[in-house]
């Protein structure tokens, strides 16, 4: 492919703008950002999209009438007079749309995703410490330990933010009730167990695998564990939600998670290849953990994956976006938070507990506990045990103190 290059600036983007029946494609997100130079730089029948925010994707182009009424007729659209573009809710199914309407019209179509960058600046400007790095041989020690992205992410921040905490002292100087005050700090800030945990498990880690300073860190201990049970739907729940949802490929997908008992990031990650139809399984790589394993593979899942293949015909992933790749996660919880609402489900269910679904039905109907240990993914027993505490089998047949014979007919009225 031959290409020109231009100077980066306003006056050459306005003048390729200018040009008869050109059409061309900006390749640097930096400029795309910047209002005046991407409408500009946008010729007729070419329609760029950014995704700026988590659920939102801006749409810059030049006045067309056909896709003002397509974009008319998505709900929660937005006219930016200032801007001079158009913003849309970020789904799959609007992203589907677009592409159609390109492709019918002969329209080149850029899509770029600045809302990971600025989501990134963002915290870095309301937590203050983005002028703390990051120790780099805490880093590379968390790489050849092969600690996961996203787990060698939280660490860094979390890391950052405690050294952020004693701006001004080294942390090799620190002593460990130094730490027990800064985890006082964020506790009396009312975080979460959650991120309470990510930050001792950070402070243990440079502390006991980068500085070799165990005697600092031995006496920490971690919060006590919440032991709040997850939400449970019944299987006539779980099959009239089903039932409200039209579109084939929503279906499937909220089927493979009940189905295999799968998480969200597990079921956009799903390769057209995981599914094995002749021993009936679903291979999950790269779970939670780093940890590869398998799952059921339902027959009325599989009945509905191949119609699905047919009118798809995806090439890599399962699910496939709307513009390639993976499958947007926030769609997925979109297709969930519709499905619930036009059931009539009135608990608070989400796509997490379609797997929480899958392992309490499982137990109801027999499964041994190990079985779905497996099928879940779960490192420790214990934690498939908590769906000993939700299951109902068993508990029809007990009677209420209250209910005994004779009980309800002595209760005297005393009023």
């Amino acid at each position: 492919m031959r290409c020109w290059y231009v100077p980066n600036d306003a006056q050459s983007l306005s003048n390729l703008g200018n040009l008869s029946g050109a059409t061309f494609l900006l390749e640097n997100s930096e400029v795309s950002s910047r209002a005046n130079q991407s409408i500009t730089a946008v010729n007729s029948r070419q329609l760029r999209i950014v995704r700026f925010a988590k659920e939102r994707i801006r749409l810059i182009f030049k006045y067309d009438p056909g896709m003002i009424d397509l974009l008319k007729s998505v709900p929660g659209y937005y006219y930016d007079a200032e801007g001079k573009w158009w913003t849309l809710p970020h789904l799959e199914s609007t992203l589907e749309n677009l592409k159609e309407f390109c492709y019918d019209h002969g329209w080149y179509l850029e899509y770029g995703d600045e809302w990971s960058e600025q989501k990134t600046v963002s915290r870095k400007a309301e937590s203050g410490y983005d002028k703390v790095a990051c120790p780099p041989r805490f880093i590379e020690k968390l790489k050849i330990m092969r600690y996961s992205e996203n787990t060698l992410k939280n660490y860094c921040s979390a890391l950052r933010e405690f050294i952020y905490y004693f701006e001004g002292r080294r942390s090799e100087d620190l002593t460990q009730l130094d730490i027990e005050k800064y985890l006082l700090y964020i506790t009396d800030r009312q975080v979460s167990t959650s991120y309470q945990n990510i930050s001792i498990g950070a402070i243990r880690f440079y502390y006991e695998k980068v500085l070799e300073r165990a005697d600092i860190t031995c006496k920490v201990i971690r919060p006590r564990g919440e032991r709040a049970l997850p939400v449970v739907l019944s299987e006539e729940e779980v099959m009239r939600l089903f039932g409200r949802v039209a579109n084939l490929k929503h279906k499937c997908i909220l089927m493979t998670i009940y189905s295999a008992g799968l998480r969200l990031s597990e079921v956009v990650k799903l390769r057209v290849s995981d599914i094995d139809s002749d021993r009936m399984m679903i291979f999950v790589r790269r779970a939670k953990g780093r940890k590869d394993r398998y799952t059921v593979l339902s027959r009325e899942l599989l009945k509905r994956l191949r119609e699905y293949y047919k009118a798809e015909k995806p090439i890599t992933w399962l699910f496939e976006g709307a513009l390639g790749g993976q499958y947007s996660m926030s769609t997925v919880q979109s297709i969930m938070k519709e499905a619930v609402s036009k059931a009539g489900i009135k608990k608070h269910a989400t796509v997490h507990t379609l797997r929480h679904s899958f392992a309490t039905h499982l137990l109801e109907n027999g499964t041994d506990l190990r079985y779905i240990q497996s099928l879940l993914g779960h490192n420790s027993s214990k934690t498939t045990e908590i769906y000993t505490h939700i299951t109902t089998k068993g508990l029809e047949r007990l009677v209420s103190p209250l209910d005994r014979p004779g009980f309800g007919e002595g209760i005297q009225n005393d009023c």
